[in-house]
């Protein structure tokens, strides 16, 4: 690939704790390389989208160390976190709320100007391009809230291109979408991820979506349980010992049981 090899996020045996002394994440070890593309998976409540929130800045280890890129800033709002786009999991967005795809876009660019300056042309181009890799760009007057879901998607990845991040985090970018729907999406991501350089970290509780597709995965309960190429982390007995009876293995897919009477937002 050519790519430098060093760690560009890496945990330091970290722990990170809600309000009140709950552990989210304990212990944690772990390094992401530039270039690389990391699935993020484990059940409900496992510290999933605390590991996003960490690498995003918004929570400080209670113990250890994080460094991204090159920083071992504990300033939570280090010019560094710029560079990280992100993209949240998928609320409900009003069908008659007046925002149009582009307006929507242009919004990654705030993050990257300061929230004071006026867009420049130069933003608007950026924004525009960042559809063009989205394939969105014929619908940038269109009202948000009039799209698909699925297009809805590709116009918020839009918006965290718009940021020209070196980190894109996607939150459950899949949960109710259709199945065609879903793959299309995964693909998206993965070509972006190759043509763009970017490190992608995707959360996700679809094992099958991306076990072809990620250069690695990490399994978290809580602790980190295990990282490593897709066929390494799911072997039936590391499986077991995290989502217990629960799962179910075919010859073709691993089968998660809570995930398909248990959406939680």
């Amino acid at each position: 690939m050519g790519q430098s090899r060093e760690p560009i996020i890496r945990f330091d045996q970290a722990s990170f704790e809600f309000p009140g002394g709950v552990v989210a994440l304990k212990d944690i070890t772990l390094s992401i390389t530039a270039g690389e593309f990391v699935g993020v998976i484990g059940p409900n409540g496992s510290g999933k989208t605390t590991l996003c929130r960490a690498v995003l800045g918004l929570m400080a280890p209670s113990q250890g160390h994080l460094h991204i890129f090159d920083c071992a800033c504990d300033e939570l709002r280090c010019h560094h976190r710029a560079q990280i786009g992100y993209l949240p999991q998928k609320g409900v967005v009003d069908r008659n709320f007046p925002v149009t795809v582009l307006e929507t876009v242009m919004m990654g660019r705030y993050g990257a100007l300061g929230l004071f300056r006026r867009p420049s042309r130069n933003d608007r181009d950026i924004a525009m391009d960042a559809l063009a890799h989205v394939g969105m760009e014929s619908h940038k007057d269109t009202a948000l809230g009039q799209l698909s879901g699925g297009q809805q998607q590709r116009v918020f990845i839009a918006r965290a291109l718009a940021q020209q991040p070196k980190v894109l985090i996607l939150d459950e970018p899949t949960t109710g979408l259709d199945i065609t729907t879903q793959h299309n999406v995964i693909e998206l991501v993965q070509h972006l991820h190759e043509e763009l350089k970017l490190t992608v970290l995707l959360i996700t509780h679809d094992i099958n979506l991306i076990r072809t597709r990620v250069d690695r995965l990490v399994l978290l309960k809580t602790r980190l349980f295990a990282a490593g190429p897709p066929a390494d982390v799911l072997k039936p007995d590391i499986l077991r010992q995290v989502y217990g009876k629960d799962l179910v293995i075919t010859d073709r897919d691993l089968i998660i049981v809570e995930d398909y009477h248990h959406h939680h937002h």
